[in-house]
């Protein structure tokens, strides 16, 4: 099997970076207007808690990558839960990623319409995916390498809205000139305009924001050195959640009116132009480009790799093994990306927030059946360790098992109810269970068939005699 081996070329440096490029998307930049417009500055306790749910699943998975590390996620599901469940989760996630690059080729698009307004916006959404294509197809090293500097992009750009948010609350900065204070959550309705429950309603979008972060688990099999770089990547990953999502949004909803956040542009942008900021806002543009591209990067990386993991462990055709001369999953690249093509031309049809919307809740169920399936695995293999006395072995363990391992699985459980009873979430539900249970069928069913046939083999094998010119 070593000719289907990926290439270990990935540093620590590559993982950790691959990983907050993948949490760091467009959808960040404007799916936190929505977020805003929906919950109000409560917003900030939505964010709070999804930081509190990843770090807990990527402990989870820290323990399984560490203690695996030739594996991805979706090989421990059909190690400790099912194959049948561990194909489910496998093509659910890679449709969840399918469908949300595009999104982000689109919006790439868009913004270099708006400065080469000659050139379609799907033009440019097909330029980006054939390059992203190219990007992956190279050698994983170089890979890493982009989306480290891809990433940096974006972190400076947050950091540096953090700075000039600071600045502005004090009055140092702004078309103002005032100590902001707490003047703009009061005359807006206060911290909860639209009521505590609203906190609840908008959990599934919150989760879609930090989607990405599983991305550090398959990463693994192409990781130099998974042993000392998973555990390394995963702490630095945590508090880069806390800086990086949690403290601006709390310096957004200080300063910004969180009714005047939406999807027209991104929220920073509106806020810094509220303030009189207009050439700094208009380089945001220029980030979400780089959010964008980023985020298709190590969005096609990850469902690549889950196709080629589910070709190994025959939950998906044996073609997408195939390796280029890079070690790299040709078959499952192209696969991948065609499909995203398909979704391009689909999204150019309708460009309204419905559809946005659609996708971050579709992704948003997707996402959370894996991250559920993660600590879940997590939780089967570390009975089984306590069960067989191996516990001393693990070196990398997710702390206060097994009590932050069940309040993940339950919270993202209730995320998942709250959809059911979401109009404006409900719907992506219509395709998402169908999209988790139907390779499931056609999985168990294959199964079935197959062994009914090596049945009927043995049955027939022993009446053929040695003399039959069958048997010569």
């Amino acid at each position: 099997m070593k000719k289907y081996s990926l290439a270990r070329g990935l540093k620590e440096k590559h993982i950790r970076l691959i990983t907050l490029g993948g949490i760091i998307g467009s959808c960040y930049f404007l799916g936190s207007g929505y977020l805003i417009q929906e919950t109000g500055p409560g917003a900030i306790l939505s964010y709070l808690l999804g930081g509190l749910i990843v770090v807990s699943v990527m402990y989870c998975l820290g323990e399984l990558t560490v203690a695996h590390k030739d594996n991805s996620f979706i090989g421990y599901k059909a190690k400790y839960i099912s194959p049948t469940w561990a194909t489910g989760v496998g093509w659910s996630y890679w449709l969840t990623w399918v469908t949300y690059v595009p999104s982000e080729m689109i919006a790439a698009g868009i913004i270099m319409n708006t400065f080469f307004p000659q050139i379609s916006s799907v033009i440019w959404a097909i330029f980006f995916g054939a390059l992203i294509t190219c990007i992956n197809l190279l050698h994983v090293s170089s890979f890493g390498e982009l989306e480290y500097w891809l990433a940096y992009i974006k972190i400076t750009a947050i950091v540096g809205f953090t700075i000039l948010a600071i600045a502005i609350f004090l009055g140092l900065m702004g078309s103002h000139h005032h100590f902001v204070g707490t003047s703009v959550l009061k005359d807006n309705g206060g911290f909860f305009p639209k009521g505590v429950l609203s906190i609840f309603l908008t959990m599934v979008v919150v989760l879609v924001n930090f989607q990405g972060s599983e991305i550090i688990g398959i990463t693994a099999a192409e990781s130099k050195d998974p042993e000392k770089s998973i555990p390394a990547a995963i702490k630095a990953v945590t508090v880069r959640i806390v800086l990086l999502y949690i403290v601006p949004i709390l310096m957004l909803v200080v300063i910004f009116p969180w009714n005047k956040a939406g999807l027209s542009q991104t929220v920073f942008a509106d806020a810094l132009q509220h303030y009189g900021l207009k050439t700094v806002a208009g380089c945001f543009a220029f980030v979400i480009l780089t959010a964008a591209i980023s985020t298709s990067n190590s969005g096609l990386y990850s469902c690549v790799r889950a196709l080629y993991t589910m070709g190994m462990g025959r939950m998906a055709p044996s073609y997408f093994m195939k390796l280029n001369d890079n070690k790299v999953p040709k078959r499952a690249t192209i696969f991948s990306i065609l499909i995203c093509w398909v979704f391009v031309i689909i999204y150019t049809f309708d460009r309204s927030e419905f559809m946005y919307k659609y996708l971050l809740a579709l992704s948003g169920f997707s996402g959370s059946i894996a991250w559920i399936s993660i600590c879940w695995t997590q939780y089967r293999f570390r009975k089984k360790m306590i069960m067989e006395n191996k516990l001393e072995t693990l070196k990398f363990k997710t702390p206060w098992f097994p009590y932050l391992t069940l309040a993940s699985i339950w919270v993202q459980i209730s995320c998942l109810v709250v959809m059911v009873f979401t109009p404006a979430l409900r719907a992506s539900l219509y395709v998402g269970i169908p999209a988790l249970i139907l390779p499931m069928i056609i999985y168990k069913a294959k199964e079935v068939f197959k062994s009914k046939k090596e049945h009927r083999y043995k049955v027939y094998r022993p009446s053929i005699s040695p003399l039959t010119p069958t048997s010569v």
